[in-house]
C-alpha cells in the first residue's frame, strides 16, 4: 500500500515539474503548435510562404511546362511550374504549417537580395549555411546532405581518377559565387577555369570539349548524368577526396535575420525522416532521365514541343518593355532635351537663369549616372533596393519599365538634343523675329526636323532595348532570356534552347529594323511634304 502511495506521489511529483518548465523535453519542443499570428510575423503576406529558388538546378530544383509529379507552379512566371527535391520540400513545408505556398524564380546571385528586402520570406535553393552567408542571412536545420565529385566526359582520361591529385592539369570549374569553386584550389597543379553562372552551362562547356570537369554535389551530377548519357562522375573515399566542413555539403532554408520562421520550419524538418529524405531525392533524380531522342533537330523540336508557348510568352514579353519603354524614355529624352536647350538671358531675368541652370545640372547628373552604369546593376539597386529603403513593393514588370525607360531616357535625350542643336540656327532666329515663344519654335520648326534626323538613332536604341531586356532576369522578369534559361535548365539542352532564343531575337530585330526603315523613307523626302506652286507669280511655296 505504501509503495503505491509512493508511486503515485512521484508521478505527481514529476508531473508538476514538467508543467513548471523545470524539465524541458524534446517532446514538447517537437509538438508544439505554431499559431498563425506567430508565423505572420516572419512573412511579408499574411498566411503566404514565399519562396525563391532557381528553377534550374535539377535535381534539386527545375521548371516544367506541366504540373506533372507535384509540380508548384510558379508565381512570377505564367504558365510555368518548378519541380525538384527543394519544391517538394517548401510543398511540405507549407502545408504542414498551414500555409499557401508561392514559389518565385530568382537568379542565384539574386536570392540573397530578394530575401533581405522581403521579395521573398524564404531561400529553398540547395543552399548550404556556410559561415559567409550565415552572416548574412538565418538558416534552418539541414534538409538535405551531399558530399563534392566531379563530372568529368565518360571517354576522358579522368573517369578512372580516385583521387583529386589525379586531376593535375585538368581544366576545372565550378559554379559562380559557391563553395564549390573555391574547392578547386584544393587540386594541386589544377588548371582553374573561370567560374560559369550555372550548370547547365557547364554541361554544355563539359560536353564540347572547352573544360574536362566541374565541381557538383553529388545529387546534381546523379541528375546530370542521368540527361546526358555521355558523362560520368568521380566519387572519392575519405582522406582522398575535398576537405570541407559538413555545414558545405549540407543544405538547410534560408531566412532573414532573426526571422520567427526558424524554429517552425526546423519543427517540420524534424518530422521528415532521413528515410524520406532519401527516397525523395532518388525520386527526383530519377524524373532526369535523358529522353531517347539523339538527333539534335530532334532535341531542338522536343524543347520548341514542351516550351514553345513560354518561349512565345517570353518574346511578347520582352517586346511590350522594349516599345512600352523606348517610347517613354522618348518622351523622357525629349523633355530633357528641351529644358537643356532653352537660352535664359542672365542680365534679364536672373531666377529664370539660375533655376534652369541647376535644373540642367540636375538633369546632366541623371544622364551621366544612367549611361555610366549598366542596365543590370540599375535594375538590382532599383528593384530590391526600392523595398529595402523605402518599403516600395514593385512588381517584376513595373520595374523593368521604370528602369528601362529611365535608361533609355538618359541615351535619347542626347540624342536628340544633338538634332536640335543640329538645326539650322537661322530659322529659330526667324521664328523669333515673327514673334514666335521658344515653346511655340520648338514644336512648329525645330522638332520636327530635329526627330526626324534623329528617327535612325531612335530606331537602334529600340532595337537594343529587345536585345537588353535580357538583363532583366536578375529581377526575375518573364522576358525571352529568362525563359530560354528555364528551358536550358530543365532539359540540360543549352545549345538547343539558345539556338531557339536567337532565331527569336533576330526576327525581332530585323522585322523592328524593316518597319523603321519604311517609317524613316515615308519621313524623308519629297514623299513626307506636298509642294504647292502660286499660279499669280508662277513659283512655289
Amino acid at each position: 500500500m505504501g509503495q503505491k502511495i509512493l508511486k503515485r506521489l512521484g508521478i505527481i511529483f514529476l508531473f508538476s515539474l514538467l508543467i513548471s518548465g523545470f524539465i524541458p523535453t524534446v517532446a514538447n519542443a517537437a509538438t508544439r503548435q505554431f499559431t498563425i499570428d506567430e508565423l505572420n510575423e516572419g512573412l511579408e503576406k499574411d498566411g503566404v510562404l514565399r519562396v525563391g529558388m532557381e528553377a534550374n538546378y535539377a535535381p534539386f530544383n527545375w521548371s516544367q511546362a506541366t504540373d506533372d509529379n507535384g509540380a508548384v507552379p510558379i508565381a512570377n512566371s505564367s504558365g510555368e511550374y518548378a519541380n525538384g527535391y527543394d519544391a517538394q520540400i517548401a510543398k511540405y513545408i507549407a502545408d504542414t504549417l498551414g500555409l499557401k505556398l508561392e514559389i518565385v524564380k530568382l537568379e542565384w546571385d539574386g536570392l540573397p537580395p530578394a530575401l533581405e528586402s522581403g521579395k521573398i520570406d524564404a531561400i529553398i535553393a540547395g543552399m548550404s549555411p556556410n559561415p559567409e552567408r550565415r552572416q548574412q542571412i538565418d538558416f534552418s536545420n539541414y534538409y538535405y546532405a551531399s558530399n563534392f565529385v566531379i563530372v568529368v566526359q565518360k571517354d576522358s582520361k579522368w573517369t578512372d581518377a580516385t583521387s583529386i591529385s589525379d586531376f593535375k592539369g585538368a581544366r576545372i570549374t565550378a559554379q559562380l559565387n559557391t563553395l564549390h569553386y573555391d574547392l578547386i584550389d584544393q587540386i594541386n597543379g589544377v588548371d582553374k577555369q573561370t567560374a560559369m553562372k550555372d550548370f547547365p552551362t557547364m554541361i554544355t562547356s563539359l560536353s564540347s570539349g572547352k573544360i574536362d570537369g566541374y565541381i557538383s554535389e553529388e545529387p546534381g551530377a546523379m541528375a546530370a548524368v542521368a540527361s546526358n548519357p555521355d558523362l560520368t562522375y568521380v566519387t572519392f573515399e575519405e582522406g582522398k577526396g575535398f576537405d570541407y566542413n559538413p555545414d558545405d555539403s549540407a543544405v538547410s532554408v534560408g531566412l532573414r535575420k532573426g526571422s520567427p520562421l526558424v524554429d517552425p520550419i526546423n519543427q517540420v524538418l524534424a518530422g521528415y525522416s532521413d528515410n524520406k529524405r532519401s527516397d525523395l531525392m532518388s525520386k527526383m533524380v530519377a524524373l532526369n532521365t535523358a529522353d531517347t531522342e539523339t538527333g539534335f533537330w530532334q532535341q531542338v523540336g522536343r524543347v520548341w514541343k514542351t516550351y514553345g508557348s513560354q518561349f512565345i510568352r517570353g518574346a511578347w514579353m520582352t517586346l511590350l518593355i522594349a516599345i512600352v519603354s523606348t517610347i517613354i524614355g522618348f518622351i523622357i529624352g525629349l523633355i530633357i532635351a528641351i529644358i537643356r536647350t532653352i537660352d535664359v538671358a542672365k542680365r534679364k531675368n536672373p531666377l529664370a537663369y539660375w533655376t534652369q541652370k541647376v535644373v540642367s545640372f540636375l538633369l546632366t547628373v541623371y544622364i551621366e549616372i544612367f549611361r555610366g552604369t549598366p542596365m543590370m546593376v540599375q535594375a538590382m539597386l532599383i528593384f530590391y533596393g526600392s523595398k529595402l529603403f523605402f518599403n516600395i513593393d514593385m512588381t517584376s514588370l513595373t520595374a523593368a519599365f521604370l528602369i528601362v525607360s529611365i535608361n533609355t531616357g538618359a541615351y535619347l535625350a542626347e540624342v536628340v538634343r544633338g538634332g536640335i542643336t543640329g538645326v539650322d540656327p537661322g530659322q529659330e532666329e526667324a521664328a523669333k523675329a515673327i514673334g514666335m515663344t521658344h515653346l511655340q519654335t520648338m514644336i512648329k520648326i525645330v522638332l520636327p526636323q530635329a526627330i526626324r534626323s534623329t528617327l535612325p538613332a531612335i530606331g537602334n536604341e529600340f532595337v537594343i532595348n529587345i536585345k537588353d531586356t535580357s538583363v532583366l532576369n536578375v529581377i526575375a522578369v518573364t522576358e525571352l532570356f529568362f525563359v530560354t534559361s528555364s528551358a536550358a535548365g530543365s532539359t540540360y539542352l543549352t545549345f538547343q534552347s539558345f539556338l531557339i532564343a536567337s532565331i527569336i531575337y533576330f526576327v525581332l530585330t530585323f522585322a523592328t529594323t524593316r518597319l523603321l526603315k519604311l517609317v524613316e523613307n515615308r519621313m524623308s523626302g519629297t514623299k513626307s511634304y506636298e509642294l504647292y506652286e502660286d499660279k499669280a507669280i508662277g513659283g512655289h511655296n
